[in-house]
C-alpha cells in the first residue's frame, strides 16, 4: 500500500490542505484506489513557504491547492 499524506499545519491548514483532502479521498473513491493508497494527513513536511505540501510514496510535492490536486492525481496517483 502507498501513503499519501498531506499536511495540515497551520500554513498549510490556512493555505487549504482540507480541500486537497476532501478532493484526494474523493479521487481516490471514484478510482478504486481506497485499498491501495493510505490517505493521512500529517503535520508539518517542513515546506511551510511552499504551500501545501503533499508526501506520497517518500517523494514531496508542493503548492497543491484544490484546483491542481486532479493534475498530480492523473500524474502520479493513477500510475499505479
Amino acid at each position: 500500500m502507498k501513503t499519501l499524506s498531506v499536511c495540515v499545519g497551520s500554513s498549510c491548514h490556512l493555505l487549504g490542505s482540507y480541500e486537497v483532502i476532501r478532493e484526494l479521498q474523493q479521487l481516490l473513491e471514484r478510482h478504486g484506489l481506497t485499498d491501495r493508497v493510505e490517505l493521512k494527513a500529517s503535520f508539518c513536511l517542513g515546506h511551510c513557504q511552499a504551500g501545501v505540501t503533499v508526501c506520497y510514496d517518500g517523494v514531496v510535492h508542493t503548492a497543491l491547492t484544490k484546483e491542481k490536486i486532479g493534475a498530480f492525481f492523473d500524474k502520479y496517483i493513477l500510475e499505479l
